[in-house]
């Protein structure tokens, strides 16, 4: 199972994105990103709602949470 920021990285390169797009886009500072990424720190729900609804997707997919058991 892939780790929080792993999971970050992933969908982040998939969509085509840079860091730099991503703080342009939300305001969340490149710096953050890359520790999250990094696996440094663990954002806040506030942060996580901001990746999601930038990347328009749920919070589940966000965090890699799979829906079947």
């Amino acid at each position: 199972m892939k780790n929080y920021g792993e999971l970050l990285k992933e969908i982040r390169i998939e969509r085509g994105k840079t860091l730099k797009d991503i703080e342009k886009a939300t305001g969340i500072s490149n710096s953050n990103l890359s520790r999250w990424e990094n696996n440094k720190v663990v954002p806040s729900i506030f942060f996580c709602e901001k990746l999601a609804d930038y990347y328009g997707i749920s919070l589940d997919e966000l965090v890699g949470r799979d829906n079947q058991k």
